[in-house]
């Protein structure tokens, strides 16, 4: 049985090693989503701070931008309209080819016919604002499929078994109510369940809340496929922290909870985001726009110079429209000049957004306006962004798309989602290929060098004949260009599908050759008997 006191004493520990870096993350928040700093450096948000929050925000170009980078990525990754990885293992039958592609069509309608899509754009701004963000996994026993949660981040700690290797211990902190965490945890009348605390509270305050603790981590002595939960592979421990207690014990197969990061931090499992490196730009932005709109004000309503002459006293007087002042000179009052450039604070102005947008590759993922570009403009483009989120969809695949896939082909075999798997594929190792936009983006550098070379080649057999295409490949040519642009495997013709077509095609021609030769013989037999008629006539 799992130690609560202990899984109590590391929450502590894991609290105080997350600390330093919260201020960032709230901060990152600020300038960008604010609502959802809720609950770092103990900030815990109602309406109205939320409010107040909000209105410190006085220029929307980090917002804007974190969502367009957030849309940019999940539409890229894993876009709902579709399918963005194929499985498959080494040497597989034809057999095991269609099996795996059923397979692979079956968890992306799953994933997708979930809440993942909602889930997905809100890990996303986690993502693009703090640097890394927490889904959990688990099968939907009411409806089927799978359910996926994002945790927020101000309740989710993490560390690693490994050195330098993904997040593989997760604790998440939660509040429910007494009432709530009976009807969750039970009254432990059949052993596991609330301590005697909560119970007395549900019967004096039941809307009193108690902090509990999820805590999911590997398990030593765990045995992947165990009948009992509570010897699988990863651990599923709940504790009522105050009084220490262990009130539900399980398991999982897979790690349910990935935590992928954006630019990991330095001895640390956590992890900043683009909204850091947009931070400086971010407040001073900001600051200028409250300079600005100071100076808005004073444009508009106007500031004046007053004397305090015995008849006219400045401190009583209002300036405003259909008011008189009695002023003893003319001079008494007048306008003052505040002195402010606004074509300086307009040009500053664009200067930082178009700083902060390019930051967050908001101008690169956004639509151009003006005339629609041409090819070579659009494979520029592509380019440029295949450089900018090249590195860090290498993480993402690894630390997010691997391991979600992991988790969710696990839960399909054992759930009988995915089902009549052929006996040759246990115990095989499966391989993941991605197929979405970006994946594709990554490999279209390999596409424009078979363009270039094919090119080069038909300008080479102008001078040198058909000699100088002996080199390429033209079969395994396409093969490898459908590979890489993502062209579904079921569409390109196996090598002996392509062979029988080839020998059919060959066999046709020449058929029809020969009906053409046999058809031109008998007419040039009709023509000679033709003439030889008429030369009987004539004699």
């Amino acid at each position: 049985m799992a130690d609560a006191a202990a899984i109590a004493f590391r929450l502590n520990a894991l609290k105080a090693s997350r600390s330093p870096h919260e201020t960032v993350w709230r901060d990152c928040f600020d300038y960008t989503f604010p609502l959802r700093a809720d609950g770092f450096q103990t900030t815990t948000l109602n309406a109205q701070s939320g409010q107040e929050r909000l209105a410190r925000l006085v220029d929307g170009t980090g917002t804007d931008a974190a969502r367009i980078l957030s849309s940019g990525i999940i539409s890229g990754a894993t876009p709902a309209n579709s399918l963005w990885f194929q499985l498959g293992v080494a040497g597989a039958t034809d057999l095991e080819t269609r099996w795996l592609e059923g397979a692979a069509q079956t968890l992306f309608e799953q994933i997708h016919g979930s809440n993942y899509d909602s889930q997905a754009y809100e890990c996303a701004l986690d993502l693009v604002c703090a640097g890394w963000f927490a889904l959990y996994i688990e099968e939907n026993k009411e409806e089927g499929g799978f359910t996926f949660e994002q945790w927020p981040l101000s309740q989710v700690y993490g560390a690693s078994t490994k050195r330098g290797g993904v997040v593989d211990i997760v604790y998440r902190e939660f509040e429910l109510t007494a009432e709530q965490a009976v009807a969750e945890y039970g009254d432990g009348s059949k052993g596991e369940g609330v301590s005697t605390q909560t119970l007395k509270l549900v019967k004096d305050k039941p809307d009193e809340f108690v902090n509990f603790v999820h805590a999911i981590y590997p398990r030593l002595d765990g045995k992947q496929g165990s009948i009992l939960a509570k010897h699988l592979p990863i651990a599923s421990c709940h504790v009522e922290i105050k009084a220490k207690k262990l009130v539900r014990e399980g398991g999982y197969h897979e790690m349910p909870v990935i935590m992928p990061r954006w630019h990991k931090l330095p001895r640390s499992v956590y992890a900043v985001g683009p909204a850091n490196d947009a931070l400086p730009d971010m407040r001073c932005l900001n600051e200028l726009k409250r300079m600005m709109l100071q100076a808005a004000d004073m444009a508009a309503t106007g500031m004046y110079k007053a004397v305090d002459d015995g008849v006219l006293n400045p401190r009583n007087i209002k300036v405003g429209a259909r008011k008189v002042i009695t002023v003893g000179d003319i001079n008494s009052i007048e306008p003052l000049t505040s002195g402010a450039d606004f074509n300086i604070s307009f040009t500053l102005e664009e200067h930082l957004q178009a700083t902060i947008r390019k930051t967050f590759m908001a101008d690169q993922l956004q639509p151009q306006d003006g005339p629609q570009m041409t090819a070579t403009e659009v494979h520029v483009r592509v380019g440029l962004i295949r450089q900018l989120l090249g590195p860090v969809y290498g993480r993402m695949q690894a630390e997010w798309l691997a391991k979600m896939i992991q988790r969710c082909f696990g839960v399909g075999v054992r759930s009988g989602m995915l089902k009549d798997a052929p006996v040759s594929l246990n115990g095989r190792a499966y391989q993941v290929r991605y197929i979405s936009p970006l994946a594709r983006a990554q490999r279209q550098e390999e596409v424009t060098a078979m363009d270039q070379f094919e090119l080069a080649l038909a300008q080479q057999a102008q001078i040198e004949g058909p000699r100088a295409l002996d080199i390429y490949d033209s079969d395994e040519a396409r093969r490898e260009r459908a590979h890489l642009l993502g062209v579904p495997a079921k569409l390109i013709l196996s090598e002996e599908d392509l062979a029988a077509l080839r020998t059919a095609r060959a066999k046709a021609q020449q058929d029809a050759g020969e009906q053409q030769a046999q058809a031109r013989g008998q007419q040039a037999f009709a023509d000679s008997a033709g003439d030889a008629a008429g030369k009987s006539l004539v004699q």
